[in-house]
This record gives C-alpha cells, structure tokens and sequence, in this order.
C-alpha cells in the first residue's frame, strides 16, 4: 500500500521558519517526482516546489521562489520542505505529492498524494 505522511506543520509568526518532511512507501520512488501542494480555505489547491529524481531538478512556484527550498533523500524515500521568511499568506494546508508524468506543477498529474499537514502563520 502506498503511502505518503506528512510532518512538521504548525503555528509560526511571520518571519519565521518551518520545515515539512514526507515520508513516502509501498514502492520506489527512486523514478518519480516529489512535489509540494498547499491549499487555503476556500481557494483551488496549488502548486508550491517539485524535485525530480535528480535534485538539480528543482521547480517553485513564483511566490515561494528564495523563500522555500525543496529537498530529497532518496535512501530513505523521504522528501523536505524548508519554508523560511513566511507570511500570514502562505497559510494553508500543505500536501506532498508524487507523480511519475512530466506534468509536475499541475495537481492533475499527481498520482499519489499524502493527508496534509496544517501551516498557519500568524501576523
């Protein structure tokens, strides 16, 4: 059974730091891409940061670009999400997700996907 756990959130005043884990099993993830999703009340869940199977295969979405940093360790199938200078803005819930297709920025494409973790950043 696959499956994807997400770690790490909470409450953080702005400025602050935070930093998500994924921990992914039930097969190798060694051929897919490992990507962030977050979704705000009542907003359309968007892309954050992906890693391909290479970690010089790094993509951000424009708003997190110098503020977040996407990482994996492929030896324990885990993928990371350092969120530094955060805003009340980026509060949300925030998923991983894996996909082995070339869409990577596109919720659609993702084929599988964890329960979340809650991010709240408070003013």
């Amino acid at each position: 059974q696959v499956q994807l756990v997400e770690s790490g959130g909470g409450l953080v005043q702005a400025g602050g730091s935070l930093k998500l884990s994924c921990v992914a099993s039930g097969r190798s993830f060694s051929n897919y891409a490992m990507g962030w999703f977050r979704q705000a009340p009542g907003k359309e869940r968007e892309f954050v940061a992906t890693t391909k199977w290479s970690a010089r295969s790094t993509y951000y979405a424009d708003f997190v670009k110098g503020r977040f940093t996407i990482s994996r360790d492929h030896a324990k199938n885990m993928v990371y999400l350092q969120m530094n200078s955060l805003k009340p803005e980026d509060t949300a819930i925030y998923y991983c997700a894996a996909t082995s297709g070339v869409a990577v920025d596109a919720a659609g494409g993702y084929d599988y996907w964890g329960q979340g973790t809650q991010v709240t950043v408070s003013s």
